[in-house]
């Protein structure tokens, strides 16, 4: 049995803290008043939080609110848009990209670089990316931006508790400890830069996505499949990511589909990633790149349809044992699968239909994603943030301290 002591003070005030920021996140506009009522703290504790949270540029004050009955009007209360941004990094196999999105969700900064990763060693790769992630940051201070922290989209086995990346196979990495390697390389701070899984995050994304129509409104479960030269799976399960006990879960494309096929880059054979990746569908069609495969498809060129036939009816086959065991309704397509909807989406639906046990009372929902191509950056944009929504004391305390820093340089000169 664990001994479970009583929290301290400042346990209490963290706490505390996460749940004022929390609750204006969930109601903007709210006032002090109702954040005391939502959430049971005093009103002087809220105030004291509140202007806390202001002055570090978490939360703005959107003047008086408006209301018909008698009693003093309370400030509306809201994210700031000038508050800390997280500056996303995606790490794929044939491109470095980079963003900034506010704490409001706005889209500050994007920037995609067409490189090729595989063949390359990691000090190479990393070098590269390096300097991606400097000049995004030199275009965040020109442009009056603070980054509060930085999330990096890995397509491999990227370990939860240390950000170990254990295994990328299309990038030929092995036990690479990124973040360390990535402080070396870049000015930030510890504890501001986290690592996870490309699919993991762009499912983030995806549940982030704000919703036009009732229609489009993410499900509480689902199953993100982002399709490249690898293929992963973010999965959702009740509004949460799940990774798994260690962070390695979602792994689809190392699903055996061909007990004979051909060796995957993991070293197993017949994998699913290998067979319905970007690769193998350019290969079947006999096309060099994606723009000129959906040419092809919307041509009606027969080689191209089979190809993508065939990548819908092995992805359904993967899928089926995902959904069987996972009891999730929705799917959602997401890189390349999601420019290839039309055309695979149908043979997927019919392996789903043959394959899952429950359809006959609970059809599946195939979709594609809202987000699009740009779905792991902006996921790992919002982890960043993620880490500061939760734990807003941790950023109160770096934030003065960088404040003073700045003051006292500033007397100096």
């Amino acid at each position: 049995m664990t001994d479970i002591g009583p929290a301290d003070q400042h346990t209490v005030r963290r706490h505390n803290c996460a749940l004022v920021l929390d609750t204006i996140a969930a109601s903007p506009g709210i006032s002090r008043a109702g954040v005391a009522a939502r959430t049971g703290l005093t009103k002087a504790t809220v105030s004291s939080l509140v202007d806390r949270l202001v002055t570090a540029s978490l939360v703005r004050e959107d003047g008086r609110q408006h209301r018909s009955g008698p009693g003093r009007r309370g400030t509306s209360l809201s994210l700031s848009p000038h508050g800390p941004h997280g500056l996303g990094v995606e790490i794929a196999v044939d491109h470095v990209t980079t963003c900034l999105i506010g704490l409001t969700g706005e889209v500050r900064d994007e920037h995609t670089r067409r490189v090729d990763n595989r063949g390359r060693s990691v000090g190479r790769v990393l070098a590269r990316i390096a300097r991606e992630m400097n000049e995004a940051l030199d275009r965040a201070h020109r442009n009056g931006i603070v980054v509060g922290g930085i999330g990096v989209a890995v397509p491999g086995l990227v370990e939860a508790a240390n950000g170990w990346v254990r295994m990328a196979p299309n990038l030929g990495w092995r036990d690479v400890d990124l973040i360390t390697e990535l402080h070396r390389r870049v000015a930030v701070p510890f504890g501001e830069l986290v690592v996870g899984n490309e699919a993991d995050l762009a499912a983030l994304a995806e549940l982030a996505a704000p919703r036009r129509h009732c229609e489009d409104a993410a499900p509480d479960s689902f199953v993100y499949v982002s399709g490249e030269v690898g293929v992963g799976a973010g999965i959702v399960l009740d509004g949460e990511l799940f990774r798994g006990t260690h962070g390695f879960g979602g792994e689809l494309g190392h699903f055996p589909v061909q007990q004979r096929g051909p060796r995957c880059s993991c070293g197993a054979r017949g994998c699913l990633e290998r067979l319905a990746g970007q690769d193998a569908i350019l290969d079947r069609a006999g096309v060099d790149d994606v723009d000129t495969l959906c040419v092809r498809l919307e041509d009606g060129d027969r080689t191209a349809a089979a190809a993508a036939r065939s990548a819908g009816r092995l992805l359904g086959t993967a899928l089926s044992g995902v959904v069987n065991l996972l009891d999730v309704s929705t799917v959602v397509l997401g890189g390349i699968y999601a420019r290839l909807y039309p055309w695979l989406a149908g043979p997927l639906h019919t392996e789903l239909t043959a394959r899952v046990v429950s359809t006959p009372w609970r059809s599946v929902d195939v979709r594609r994603s809202t987000v699009g191509p740009e779905a792991a950056v902006r996921g790992a944009a919002i982890s960043a943030l993620r880490t500061i929504r939760t734990d807003p004391a941790s950023y109160l305390s770096r934030s003065s301290t960088h404040r003073k820093s700045v003051r006292t340089t500033e007397a100096g000169d």
